[in-house]
């Protein structure tokens, strides 16, 4: 991203979006994260003095905790905000005022727009822990989980079933970079955005992988290695719940679904699930969900993808 005319921008990466982090740098992170997982103790010091800001416009479990966690447990700190970005003073002078105090700002909020604009100002990185529009720090956490699970990417299915949001956008933009086929399973209405879209089916060409967009939720799932959803109703949408519920229906991840994927096929899920919509209690509860697994490596991924930012 360019920096504003009148600011400075050092060599620091931001990561506003997944192809932020080139495939080079993406594999790197996931190996690191994968280094750190086994041996913590080695990174205990590697951010020693540094500091994250947390700007939160969002409620957050797993991203507020693992990210605190994750600037603690390499021998730094986070300070943490709760509340619209821009309430009382523009984004930029928020920005400046970071960057002077902080040596990354993590941004969960409801516009990209929001994330762009602090990474244009802020000399110092900036990261999206999930927008309107990508959420890539959860996909990182969603990639290692599946190379621990699966042992690798290439040749490899992943089927995305629900709304086709911010998780589905980063699924899109990550998955055909590591060499895996994508199949996104969704109501016509609720497709991915074009222009994501767009993007993903060039990077697919580019890695000679497979991405397609289908309403067939079973067409989606067949003889896939990886079952993923999401609820239905994103936080800012709950007007929508009632008639997204219905919608929807037709896409719940059970074990009829699950069935139609190979026997060995693991199932993930970002969290909070809405039990008995999205996905069903026998489901995320057998032997093939992954979901704590992957609720624990934004733990790790996170670490390294600070470590490469910061360290």
């Amino acid at each position: 991203m360019a920096a504003h005319p009148s600011i400075w921008k050092p060599a620091a990466t931001d990561l506003g979006k997944d192809t932020d982090l080139s495939r080079e740098e993406l594999l790197h992170v996931l190996d690191l994260a994968a280094k750190i997982k086994r041996t913590p103790r080695r990174y205990a010091k590697a951010l020693e003095g540094q500091y994250a800001s947390l700007l939160f416009e969002k409620p957050s479990l797993r991203t507020r905790l693992t990210f605190e966690l994750a600037m603690k447990q390499l021998g730094g700190d986070a300070v943490f905000s709760i509340g619209p970005i821009a309430e009382r003073e523009p984004v930029k002078d928020v920005a400046r005022n970071l960057d002077r105090w902080t040596n990354v700002i993590v941004a969960r909020t409801h516009s990209q727009r929001t994330v762009e604009e602090l990474a244009l100002w802020s000399r110092v990185p900036v990261v999206n822990a999930l927008s309107d529009l990508y959420h890539p720090c959860q996909i990182l956490a969603d990639m290692q989980t599946v190379q621990e699970h699966l042992g690798g990417w290439e040749g490899r299915k992943l089927a995305y079933i629900g709304d086709g949001n911010n998780v589905a956008h980063s699924l899109m933009l990550t998955a055909p970079r590591l060499g895996m086929d994508l199949a996104i399973g969704c109501p016509e209405n609720y497709r991915p955005d074009a222009r994501v879209t767009e993007e993903a089916l060039a990077q697919a060409a580019q890695y000679g992988t497979r991405l397609i967009v289908t309403a067939d939720a079973g067409e989606a799932a067949a003889e896939a290695d990886v079952v993923y959803t999401d609820v239905w109703t994103s936080m800012g949408r709950e007007s929508e719940s009632r008639e997204r519920r219905l919608v929807f229906r037709p896409y719940q991840v059970n074990e009829e679904l699950m069935s139609l994927a190979r026997p060995e096929a693991i199932f993930l899920h970002c969290l909070p699930a809405k039990r008995g919509e999205e996905v069903t209690d026998p489901v995320i509860e057998s032997a093939q969900s992954a979901v704590f697994d992957q609720a624990e490596n934004r733990l790790h991924a996170q670490k390294a993808l600070l470590l490469m930012l910061l360290g």
